[in-house]
C-alpha cells in the first residue's frame, strides 16, 4: 500500500512539472496596445488591438485593430493585420520570452513590428501571461499614399489586460 501511495505521489509530481507551451500561447491573448517612436524619438504611430494566439507556431487572430493616431500612411481603422508570437517558459523562474512578428498593410504602405516578448507566466498550468511587454524595432515602407515616406524606429507594446485560459 505504501508503494502504491508513493507510485501516485510520485506521478503527480512529474505530472506537474514543466509548462505547456500552448496555454502560455493562449494565454498571451487579449488586448495590447502600442507606441512606435521614430528614429529620432519623435511620436510615431500607436494602435491597439486584441488577439489570440493560435498553435505552436503562435499565429496571431485578430478580433479587433485600430490605430489611434490618424496620418497619411494609413486610415484610423480597416487594415488587415497578420502576425505569430511563439513563446517559451522558464519552468525554474516562470519568465516568457519569445520573438513577435507583426505587419499591417493599406494604401500601398507596409507597417513591420519585429519584438520580443516577455513576461510572467502564473496559475496552475500557465493559465495566465502577466507583464507582458514587447519591445522591438518597426520599419514603414511607404509610398502609396501622399505624404507617407519610408522611415523606422523602435516601439513598446503592452497587455492591456491579462490573458487567461
Amino acid at each position: 500500500m505504501k508503494r502504491l501511495a508513493i507510485l501516485l505521489i510520485l506521478t503527480a509530481m512529474i505530472g506537474g512539472c514543466g509548462n505547456n507551451s500552448s496555454d502560455v500561447q493562449t494565454a498571451a491573448g487579449g488586448v495590447w496596445q502600442a507606441q512606435l517612436l521614430g528614429g529620432d524619438n519623435t511620436p510615431g504611430f500607436s494602435f491597439i488591438t486584441q488577439f489570440s494566439v493560435v498553435g505552436s507556431g503562435g499565429t496571431l487572430t485578430f478580433t479587433s485593430f485600430q490605430f489611434l493616431t490618424q496620418g497619411p500612411c494609413f486610415p484610423v481603422n480597416g487594415e488587415t493585420p497578420s502576425g505569430t508570437m511563439a513563446l517559451t517558459v522558464n519552468t525554474s523562474n516562470d519568465q516568457v520570452t519569445g520573438p513577435f512578428t507583426f505587419s499591417v498593410a493599406a494604401n500601398g504602405n507596409t507597417l513591420a513590428l519585429n519584438g520580443t516578448v516577455t513576461g510572467t507566466e502564473n496559475g496552475i498550468y500557465g493559465t495566465t501571461l502577466s507583464n507582458a511587454t514587447v519591445t522591438g524595432t518597426w520599419t514603414l515602407t511607404g509610398g502609396g499614399s501622399a505624404g507617407c515616406t519610408s522611415t523606422d524606429g523602435s516601439f513598446t507594446m503592452t497587455q492591456a489586460v491579462s490573458g487567461t485560459t
